[in-house]
């Protein structure tokens, strides 16, 4: 277990707390502020607890230089409307300068203030020293509760922490708990739904998920990798011709670990990557040659919903069709229901599943949604996040 801001006296103490303001913007205005409202419950204890608040975060990829198109500068607006109160933001090309300084130095209890995007400098994807130096300067204690990063070693994730005693906020403390209680003591049954285009991208979530899981739902583009393992015709489908042999390899581990690994039994299919184009149902072996599976056919729907009924804790990473489009969204929109009318333990593992049920209306009716779909897939593979690690532990 890590420690975090609730092991630590905060009063009085500049605090600087890595979050992840890696919000969308059209036009110069957030167009979702989900990840800014996420890191609210943390800056509101910070503040009632009399801390002298200093948030930091990067946005898009400046690649290193003070591209303006990259400010902070709305993230500040947008946390002094939710908070109701002044928040200080520098426009620093270099993050850290004589003005931020002072400006951290005159800080009073209760105050907040946001550094410029921290990709500005280029050192901070290299984790150098001087820039983690540099912002550990203005601070007495280190916070991460930037879960979406904390599979990156950078100076604003892990670096600061070498000069400063380190904590959790709350989301990452969220996310841990809800990803490592799933991973390691599971209410069972215990079902895993994988989704996405590529077998490749999920090996190793697939290969540590199947020594724990007791059922694997393999959907979206990797189950036609799969079938071509089997043997069956998949037309222009998807495929990951590379790793074929290592799909034919992961069934074979599941029959060994006695995990049920459920692979759609019909697709719906078209004859174009298109929403317009003319679609039809075909069983997973009679999928002619010159068509394209987008998405899971409605015998494969009934299959999946029946083993997440039975389950008491569920993770869902990646689509089981290409929802994006609305006639092959219906997989993944039952999928979400299934979930959302469940009495399990649901857990999101952001990327497209959780911008998946935020655009179906159903993210209130999920247990957690994780912030980080990179991070929650490493979590998932069972590697250490710098991010995290670099963190005290508790006694």
């Amino acid at each position: 277990m890590k420690k975090t801001i609730r092991d630590m006296d905060v009063s009085g103490k500049k605090v600087i707390v890595r979050c992840d303001f890696n919000v969308p913007l059209k036009d110069g205005v957030i167009t979702d502020d989900i990840r800014i409202t996420s890191a609210l419950p943390t800056i509101r204890y910070l503040i009632e607890n009399g801390a002298k608040v200093i948030l930091m975060s990067h946005l898009g990829r400046p690649e290193g230089e003070a591209n303006m198109k990259y400010t902070l500068k709305p993230v500040a607006e947008r946390i002094c409307e939710l908070l109701n109160k002044e928040i200080i933001f520098i426009s620093a090309p270099e993050v850290v300068n004589d003005q931020v300084k002072k400006a951290a130095e005159a800080l009073q209890a209760g105050d907040v203030m946001l550094l410029e995007n921290v990709r500005f400098r280029k050192e901070e994807t290299k984790n150098g020293a001087e820039f983690s130096k540099e912002l550990a300067k203005l601070a007495d204690i280190f916070v991460n509760d930037a879960f979406g990063t904390a599979h990156r070693a950078h100076s604003s994730t892990a670096g600061v922490a070498d000069y400063l005693p380190a904590v959790s906020g709350f989301l990452i403390e969220k996310e841990v708990q809800f990803l490592g209680n799933a991973v390691e003591s599971p209410e069972r049954p215990f079902v895993a739904i994988m989704g996405g285009a590529k077998v490749g991208d999920k090996i190793l979530v697939i290969e540590n998920l199947l020594k724990k899981v007791d059922t694997l739902i393999i959907g979206g583009g990797m189950a036609y990798t799969f079938f071509k393992a089997q043997g069956y015709e998949i037309g222009t489908s998807i495929l990951d011709a590379g790793n074929i042999g290592l799909a034919a390899e992961l069934l074979k581990k599941a029959e060994e670990a006695g995990v049920q690994l459920l692979l759609p039994i019909d697709v719906k299919a078209a004859k174009a990557f298109d929403n317009e184009a003319e679609t039809a149902i075909f069983d997973k072996d009679k999928i002619p040659a010159d068509w394209m599976g987008l998405d899971i056919g409605p015998k494969s729907m009934e299959l999946f919903a029946n083993a997440i009924k039975e389950a008491k804790t569920v993770i869902w990473n990646g689509p089981v069709g290409v929802f994006e489009m609305s006639n092959f969204a219906a997989g993944t929109i039952a999928v979400a229901k299934i979930l959302a009318e469940s009495d399990a333990v649901t857990i999101i593992g952001g990327g497209d599943s959780a911008a998946a049920v935020e655009q179906f209306g159903l993210a209130d009716k999920m247990t957690h949604i994780s912030t980080g779909g990179g991070a929650s897939l490493e979590f998932l593979e069972g590697k250490v996040l710098p991010g995290i690690a670099c963190l005290q532990d508790k006694n």
